[in-house]
């Protein structure tokens, strides 16, 4: 076979702001590869089909020596994120030809592994389409999955507020909840996203944007559970409608900040006056439930138990702006890059 073109996204530059396609992230086309005949000494050759787009990747654009529970990626280096692919050829004895991988990919089409412990075979007996497996059925779902179960010790009535909660995490979370039967509230930031939350079942969802979230959670709360993807004024507005004692505020992420100066919270004393409960986590720390996860969502998924919307663009030369759409909310779903059909 003739050497094929092995395109790639590199990180180029640390961005002051938003991230910035062509400038922060570069699309590059200049390598080629020879899948027959490139070396994998005792490993394996993966063609890349899906990549995850998600919004801790703004925190791995930084320099290398502030630490944090992610590496900073590495200047002329390609960007890493969760995949999906396909084994073409292999000399590893845990991995066969055919076999469909789960874990951290290099933004690249093509590329050799000798780690075999760094991803998953999945099974996919419901034939579910790969993307999925990057989306509610692989890190953002497994995300809502493992800290709903370690922190959020539902209970009969209590009242949950989910913010993004048209995004893959969110609305994993909504759907987990309501399976609690519980009363869940939910924001997000367009007429669109809030159509979405009701479809799974939202009690109370509202534009954040054109409803203010203190008047929404004094009229519908107080709320037992929060879950946190977005920090700034809607923590603010949990804090001071947190149900007492014992509300559990689940500290997800806390996206307002990652492009733009932390806005400073100002009623940080209610977390001991209204005994709240504080956890944070990164789902990498709670793999203990992976594989229940494995052996309950996706049959919830293709029996229609949990829904999802996805957000996909084809080819790496797209990543640049599904990075900045995800950090401004623009993405209408699951931001995932289809790179090549099976």
């Amino acid at each position: 076979m003739a050497p094929l073109t092995n395109a790639r996204v590199i990180f180029n530059e640390i961005p002051k702001g938003l991230p910035e396609p062509g400038k922060t992230t570069v699309f590059d086309a200049s390598e080629n590869i020879d899948l027959d005949k490139t070396p994998l000494d005792g490993g394996f050759l993966v063609k890349t089909l899906v990549l995850s787009i998600d919004p801790y990747m703004r925190g791995r654009m930084r320099d290398p020596s502030i630490k944090s529970y992610m590496p900073a990626f590495e200047k002329g280096e390609p960007l890493t994120n969760f995949g999906v692919g396909v084994v073409l050829r292999s000399e590893h004895p845990t991995i066969s030809v055919g076999d469909h991988l789960y874990g951290m990919y290099p933004f690249r089409e093509y590329f050799v592994s000798k780690d075999a412990n760094s991803f998953r075979v999945l099974e996919n007996k419901e034939k579910l389409p790969w993307s999925v497996y990057v989306g509610v059925g692989g890190m953002p779902g497994q995300t809502a999955h493992h800290a709903w179960k370690e922190y959020a010790h539902p209970k009969k009535g209590d009242v949950v507020f989910v913010t993004t909660g048209a995004g893959p995490v969110g609305a994993t979370v909504v759907q987990l909840a309501k399976a609690e039967g519980l009363k869940v509230i939910a924001s997000a930031g367009s007429e669109e996203k809030v159509a979405f939350m009701k479809s799974i079942g939202v009690d109370v969802a509202f534009n954040y944007k054109t409803t203010n979230t203190f008047d929404v959670l004094k009229k519908e709360g107080p709320i037992d559970i929060y879950w946190d993807n977005v920090g700034g004024e809607s923590l603010e507005a949990a804090l001071e409608n947190a149900a007492m004692p014992g509300a559990r505020f689940i500290e997800c992420g806390m996206i307002s900040g990652y492009n733009s100066e932390s806005y400073h919270v100002k009623n940080l004393d209610k977390i001991f006056a209204r005994g709240i409960h504080l956890f944070g986590f990164i789902v990498i720390w709670l793999t203990k439930w992976e594989d229940e996860f494995y052996k309950t969502i996706p049959g919830m998924i293709s029996r229609g138990e949990i829904k999802y919307k996805e957000d996909v663009k084809r080819g790496l030369e797209c990543v640049g702006q599904a990075i900045v759409d995800v950090q401004t909310g623009q993405n209408k779903g699951k931001s995932v890059i289809l790179v090549a059909d099976e």
